[in-house]
């Protein structure tokens, strides 16, 4: 049990405003349950739990609600809205048995202006529960955003698995028809081949965005435009650049660079899909090369809106996403960390004339003993 001479607050009172405190408090007894007051109530005094537990909450939105903080004996509650003359932003409810001593918001604030010292402890009080209290509510949004992006990650990998695994079900039932063909058999047997290759690709690309620091890649001295022409013959096929014109600029630079074909592959993919969903029907994306004596340049620039101002520092962090259906942000976050796995950059623009550009960078292979010629003035 606790006296108005032991609490915090009280404590600094000199010994005759500590008698008129005593005459000006009422005791208040409440039972387990009961309301104390009300949230919008107006903030008619301050109360110093006495014995007991209480409980401050307040209906958040139109969601449950939120339970703000417990205040034990010897703690002090409801002060905010006798400081600011607002409304009861929370309620109060007994949690027990408990009684509460309350003090006048008239009474309180006189004796503040006689009291520096119990200023100061009120001061010290609010500034201790506010710090309670963004420390609990940075722990529950923490919590609540690592829950949504556990929730968007997994509904990317069931979205990106459903594809391969329908077309390898549905080919191996295809292929085992008596009416099947030997050429046939031979084609479902290829295209089963390459969606297990797109399967065990994507438990590599989880497993790399799982890692804090992904181990290193395999990376070989590669003709660009061989790379260039190949991925070109696969993306005729791609569903989703079929309602756009894909403008593709022939011939590639005749350069060599290291890379890994699989991991730049994804950044094509993802690049040009995401150009594919931000461009109108019937508009255009057009991909074009430049190279000099360091690196080769690879531009894709789409007929879209352009990249949000309020994304502009984030696109390339993990779950960042804007106004894309069904989109989680891992896709260019990815294609970051494949840029850093080939020493290279990537980076987004807007096109004055409208339109996004993304361009990444990929350095030179060179043969052992060249020198790298030194950076341009």
């Amino acid at each position: 049990m606790v006296t108005i001479e032991n609490s915090r607050l009280f404590s600094q009172l000199s010994p005759a405003d500590l008698e008129v405190l005593r005459s000006l408090v009422r005791e208040r007894t409440y039972e387990a349950g009961q309301e104390i007051f009300r949230e919008g109530a107006e903030g008619d005094g301050i109360y110093l739990v006495k014995e007991g537990t209480v409980e401050i909450s307040a209906q958040v939105a139109r969601g449950p609600r939120r339970v703000f903080s417990r205040i034990a004996a010897g703690e002090i509650f409801g002060e905010m809205a006798v400081l600011d003359a607002e409304p009861r932003s929370a309620s109060a409810t007994a949690l027990e048995l408990s009684t509460v001593y309350f003090l006048p918001r008239e009474d309180f604030l006189g004796l503040m202006d006689r009291s520096p010292g119990m200023a100061r402890g009120a001061l010290r009080e609010i500034s201790r529960r506010l710090r309670d209290f963004d420390r609990r509510y940075l722990r529950e949004v923490f919590q609540a955003e690592g829950l949504a992006a556990i929730g968007r990650f997994a509904a990317w990998v069931v979205h990106d698995l459903k594809n391969p695994v329908h077309s390898i079900g549905l080919l191996a039932e295809t292929i085992c028809l008596p009416t099947a063909t030997p050429e046939s058999r031979q084609r479902g047997k290829e295209v089963i081949r390459q969606q297990i290759a797109n399967l065990k690709e994507l438990v590599d690309e989880i497993l790399a965005i799982s890692e804090e620091s992904p181990p290193e890649i395999l990376l070989t001295p590669s003709p660009y435009g061989e790379f260039l022409r190949e991925l070109y013959q696969e993306l005729q096929g791609l569903p989703a650049l079929k309602s756009c014109r894909l403008q593709w600029q022939e011939p590639a630079p005749p350069v060599l660079v290291r890379v890994n074909p699989h991991r730049l592959r994804r950044v094509f993919l993802n690049l040009l899909q995401n150009a594919a969903a931000a461009t109108p029907e019937g508009g255009a994306i057009s991909v074009t090369f430049r190279a000099d004596d360091r690196e080769v340049v690879t531009e894709i620039r789409d007929t879209g809106p352009g990249v949000a101002l309020e994304m502009a520092d984030q696109l390339f962090t993990a779950f960042a996403t804007h106004g894309k259906f069904q989109g989680i942000g891992l896709g260019l976050f990815i294609c970051k960390r494949i840029m850093d796995e080939h020493k290279g950059w990537i980076a987004a623009c807007n096109q004055p004339e409208g339109g996004a550009v993304f361009s990444f960078g990929i350095p030179l292979a060179r043969p052992p003993g060249t020198a790298t010629p030194p950076p341009a003035a």
